[in-house]
């Protein structure tokens, strides 16, 4: 195995870091892809912020409001570029997943 060295020459954290963050992170195997992303800024952490969670959203009330970013109907500063992004298959996808309660979005498969 090739280790990995950081500029200066002495041995890079990254592939231990990453190791870590891998071995940490929430089993999503049934996730739609893009689907996690959404819940960095959406996710029960977002309770509070200025950005809404999406826990409690049925599937068709976020396909609804993804369509109205995707057309313009909704102004936003980013969330219409991400919409445009997803097809209707995958954002269908993606709102049903997100409409799942978090514990059976955490759930091992």
């Amino acid at each position: 195995m090739r280790r990995s060295k950081n500029r200066r020459g002495g041995r890079s954290f990254v592939p231990v870091l990453l190791a870590a963050l891998v071995a940490s992170a929430p089993a999503w195997a049934d996730a739609a892809p893009g689907a996690t992303a959404c819940t960095g800024c959406h996710g029960p952490a977002a309770l509070g912020s200025a950005m809404p969670s999406l826990d409690g959203h049925a599937a068709d009330d976020i396909v609804a409001q993804m369509q109205a970013f995707r057309s313009g109907e909704r102004k936003a500063t980013v969330m219409d570029r991400i919409a445009r992004g997803f097809t209707e298959e995958e954002t269908r996808a993606i709102a049903e997943w997100l409409a799942k309660p978090e514990a059976a979005r955490h759930a091992q498969p």
